[in-house]
């Protein structure tokens, strides 16, 4: 048995270590073309702040690998044949698969307005482009950030760490306004601005001019210029699908895949960012873009490819990110619309955080140390925890477990009330009669 896994990233990586769980025998091809191969990329905002070095970045030994025996083929694939079972590469090697899983990833959008080929106008999306902005970023000189969510404040952060004068241009009126609220928003604009960023609200760019094919400044929509050494972007990704389109493989935004995430030749699999996978609470196919996800998404891919049937239940999705140095626990349904300075979806993002059902709103504590719930009729949907985080952990499990939170339900609606000492109580209590 031959299993062939399209991709480096989390959720390939976790397949092979599913198959192998299994399957001692079997044959295990993994194809990527990042030179770099299996590494973290949540990491790559460390790497840019200088916390982490690139070799931190990688999370196996050379014994780890050897373990899992598989063949790691640097290569990208140019086409699919379902019919003969093979794989066409770049490289003019042909490749049989028994069971194949596609784990490709999602990959930048780029910046189209004129200019954005000049060099330094970079994007983060693997650690080659983290190498690159951190040739640019010299101290002293002027940095633009553009775009939103979670990729541009790294970015911001990044470019700050390294001695940058930053300015961070942002469409609409506040920072990633469909998961955060208002208040949220401002907590971390109010913590960029201390640490010395320049935000531009209202913002948008029209085109980049250069000097001798380097940047040299922008020309916004509203007529204004500035003057600036690098320009990053991060407004949103694109799940890769042009093998999967060009393989009649069923997509919509990403590919289409069952409970088993099988796609609809049931012999090819797809999980992690290029995959859309059907979500229990809002009963739709949504993307996500989340390192747990992508590696639970792989590792019962890997199972089902060894024929173990075992469904893939998408949990609530929930991620632990820094904003503007603020610890911050996004989980469940929590935000609405679309956020201007993205299109489609952001790195560290779930589409599930914006489906939004009928809920109000309770929070508390309106500095840094803040805690927002979405409450439905008997359960809570969805959480934002900034800063300290003794309440992250609790609401995880309640939200991901629906207990009904009946008894305190109007308790936390109460303007007055300490919603931090609410859900200690009932967490407490939930414990010791369980």
């Amino acid at each position: 048995m031959r299993y062939v896994i399209i991709g480096t990233g989390v959720a390939g990586f976790s397949a092979v270590e599913a198959i192998r769980s299994e399957d001692r025998a079997g044959e295990i091809v993994m194809i990527g073309d990042d030179p770099h191969g299996y590494y973290s990329r949540p990491g790559l905002a460390y790497v840019l702040t200088g916390e982490l070095q690139d070799k931190t970045l990688f999370p196996k030994t050379r014994e780890a690998y050897a373990r899992l025996k598989f063949i790691y083929k640097k290569a990208r694939v140019t086409g699919i044949n379902r019919q003969h079972k093979s794989l066409m590469l770049d490289d003019k090697t042909p490749l049989t698969y028994d069971k194949l899983l596609i784990a490709t990833g999602a990959s930048a959008i780029p910046l189209t307005v004129p200019g954005a080929n000049l060099q330094g106008v970079l994007k983060l999306d693997d650690l080659e482009d983290a190498r690159g902005i951190l040739k640019h970023a010299k101290r002293g000189r002027t940095a633009i950030v553009v775009g939103g969510g979670i990729t541009a404040l790294e970015l911001t952060e990044g470019l700050l760490a390294r001695g940058m004068k930053v300015h961070y241009l942002l469409r609409g009126n506040r920072y990633w306004s469909n998961v955060l609220d208002e208040q949220e928003s401002r907590i971390v604009e109010a913590r960029l601005q201390e640490e010395g960023v320049q935000l531009h609200f209202h913002s948008e760019v029209q085109e980049i001019f250069g000097k001798s094919g380097k940047v040299a400044g922008v020309r916004l929509l509203n007529g204004q210029t500035m003057k600036c050494d690098l320009i990053t972007y991060a407004v949103g990704i694109k799940p890769r699908l042009d093998i999967a389109r060009t393989a009649d493989l069923a997509c919509d935004r990403g590919i289409l895949v069952n409970e088993f995430l099988q796609t609809n030749d049931l012999d090819v699999y797809a999980a992690g960012d290029v995959a859309q996978v059907y979500d229990p609470i809002s009963g739709r196919s949504v993307l996500d873009s989340l390192w747990s996800p992508a590696r639970e998404q792989g590792y019962a891919a890997g199972l089902n490819m060894v024929g173990q049937g075992k469904p893939y239940v998408k949990t609530v999705p929930f991620n632990v990110t820094r904003l503007a140095g603020l610890t911050t626990t996004i989980i469940g349904a929590v935000g609405h619309g679309r956020d201007e300075d993205v299109v489609g979806i952001a790195r560290g993002d779930s589409e599930t955080w914006r489906q939004l059902p009928d809920a109000i709103v309770a929070q508390g504590g309106f500095d840094i140390n803040r805690v927002r719930l979405l409450v439905g009729q008997d359960h809570l949907i969805g959480a934002v925890v900034m800063g300290n985080q003794k309440l992250s952990m609790p609401l995880q499990k309640i939200i991901a477990q629906k207990i009904n939170i009946s008894s305190i339900r109007d308790k936390l609606l109460r303007k007055d009330v300490k919603i931090a000492d609410v859900i200690v109580d009932f967490w407490s209590h939930h414990l010791t009669t369980a």
